[in-house]
C-alpha cells in the first residue's frame, strides 16, 4: 500500500456511517458476525501462530464493513486489537499485511477515509461541479452518483462502496475503481487545480493502484 495516502485518512475509520436515506442494509443478526476471542486475546499477548493471524484478519476484514449496523458490544470486539496495534491507521496496515480479502478491506477503507476526508472540500466540489456539467454520470457511476453535487456526494460514494464490499466484493472493487478513476480525471483536466483537488488527484492515482493490485489474484 502506498504510505502516503495512509498518512492522509482520518483516524475514525471503523466509525459507524449514519444509515443512508438512498439506500438501507437490513440489520445484521447476532448469528451473522463475530470474532474469536480467544484467538483475539492471544494476537494482543503476542502468543498467536502466523496461521492463526491470518485467519484473525480475515474476521477483522469480514467484520469491518458491518460495523456502522452492528450492536456496540460485537463493534468492541475490535477495540482491544486497534489497541495492541497502536491505531486505526496501524490497523489498516497491518490488514494489509495479509493478503486476499484482509488486504482489499484495508485499500478499500482508505479509500472511504479520503472520500469522507474531501467530502465539503469546497474546491473539490467545485471541481466535481464542473465535471458534471460536462458529464452528469461518468463511467462506472450512473446510478451510485447522487443527481446533486454537494456535501453527501463523495460521502454516499463512500457509504455505497462499504455496502457493496459487506455484500458483493466484485462489485466493491467495480465502483471502488470507477471512482478514483474519476475524480482522477477531474483533477488532472482541471486548468489550474486549488492545491486540495491536485492533491486529491494524486491520491486517487495510488488508491486506485492499490486497489487494482489487491483485487488481481497472485
Amino acid at each position: 500500500m502506498h504510505d502516503k495516502p495512509l498518512r492522509r485518512i482520518a483516524d475514525e475509520l471503523t466509525r459507524r456511517r449514519p444509515h443512508s436515506s438512498h439506500g438501507a442494509r437490513e440489520t445484521v443478526g447476532p448469528d451473522r458476525f463475530g470474532i474469536d476471542l480467544d484467538r483475539a486475546a492471544r494476537f494482543v499477548d503476542g502468543t498467536l501462530g502466523a496461521d492463526d493471524e491470518a485467519r484473525l484478519a480475515e474476521e477483522v476484514a469480514e467484520l469491518l464493513p458491518l460495523c456502522w449496523n452492528l450492536p456496540n458490544k460485537a463493534v468492541e470486539t475490535l477495540t482491544p486489537i486497534i489497541d495492541h496495534l497502536g491505531g486505526q491507521r496501524e490497523l489498516m496496515a497491518w490488514l494489509d499485511g495479509h493478503e486476499g480479502r484482509p488486504r482489499l478491506t484495508a485499500r478499500i477503507f482508505v479509500l472511504l477515509g479520503l472520500l469522507d476526508r474531501y467530502t465539503d472540500d469546497a474546491a473539490v466540489l467545485d471541481t466535481m461541479r464542473a465535471a458534471r456539467a460536462r458529464d452528469p454520470f461518468p463511467a462506472g457511476l450512473r446510478g451510485e452518483l447522487l443527481p446533486e453535487t454537494d456535501e453527501e456526494t463523495l460521502s454516499s460514494l463512500a457509504y455505497r462502496i462499504e455496502k457493496r464490499l459487506a455484500d458483493d466484493e466484485k462489485e466493491a472493487v467495480a465502483l471502488s475503481l470507477a471512482t478514483t478513476g474519476w475524480l482522477r480525471r477531474i483533477a488532472d483536466d482541471a486548468g489550474d487545480p486549488d492545491p486540495s483537488v491536485r492533491e486529491l488527484g494524486s491520491l486517487m492515482a495510488h488508491v486506485q493502484q492499490d486497489i487494482a493490485e489487491a483485487a488481481t489474484p497472485s
